[in-house]
């Protein structure tokens, strides 16, 4: 008998779509809190900082190419351990900002041993302490998939940008090649568990929620790795 609620699958075919939206939306179900990411990180913190070559060898040349032309002043929001901060050009004021302490203690040591003009602060991506129009350009690699509320943190970075200024995203995503897409589906739950991050989200889609205006977008490496130039929309 057929069932009376319009909300229930009535076939197969219902019902592994269904599977397939929970797979690859277990985010929406629940998000950490800026706490908990913070836990997280601080607990991977120095091995996320001994990995520093392996960084540059596979996310170098995303990172220059996003980065490496970013000007004025610039805010590197979830800095981590300051991975981005080689590809800005030395003529930038650096301001980074990071939920963990233990990686700020990293980019510390990043700007000291690259010889920047720059600070870091520990502070929350989805309420940063800073007045409007206070930067030229915002960056951030990386981080919406792990920001409890992305959105949020996409708002705050459009207000302390400049009218005429750029944000600079630099994201992993869910692959276009079916295998891994698979894969990232079936890890994903459980990854945000234990790290934090959501393997498989939609940065762009992410971007256009917020309502920023997408200049550019692009991917590379099976679709694994967006990069996007946003406007303020205001």
């Amino acid at each position: 008998m057929p069932s009376s609620n319009p909300h229930e699958p009535t076939s197969q075919q219902d019902r592994t779509q269904s599977e397939k939206t929970e797979r690859q939306q277990p985010s929406q179900r629940r998000s950490k809190s800026a706490e908990e990411i913070a836990d997280a990180y601080a607990d991977v913190a120095d091995k996320l900082a001994r990995w520093r070559q392996l960084d540059r060898l596979f996310a170098g040349q995303y990172r220059r190419r996003q980065f490496e032309h970013a000007n004025g002043r610039v805010l590197d929001v979830a800095c981590g351990t300051g991975r981005n901060f080689r590809y800005l050009s030395r003529s930038s004021e650096v301001v980074g900002i990071d939920i963990s302490n233990e990686m700020l203690g990293h980019a510390r040591d990043e700007l000291d041993r690259l010889g920047l003009d720059g600070t870091v602060r520990q502070m929350d991506a989805q309420a940063l302490d800073f007045s409007e129009n206070s930067f030229d350009t915002v960056i951030s690699s990386f981080s919406t998939c792990t920001f409890p509320d992305p959105i949020a943190a996409l708002h705050e970075m459009e207000r302390v940008c400049t009218p005429d200024g750029e944000i600079l995203l630099l994201e992993h995503s869910r692959s276009d090649a079916a295998p891994l897409a698979w894969f990232q589906d079936w890890r994903a739950e459980s990854h945000y568990e234990k790290n934090g991050c959501r393997l498989n989200h939609d940065p762009l889609k992410t971007v256009e929620q917020a309502g920023l205006t997408v200049d550019t977008a692009s991917t590379a490496f099976l679709g694994l790795v967006t990069t996007i130039v946003a406007i303020p929309s205001r």
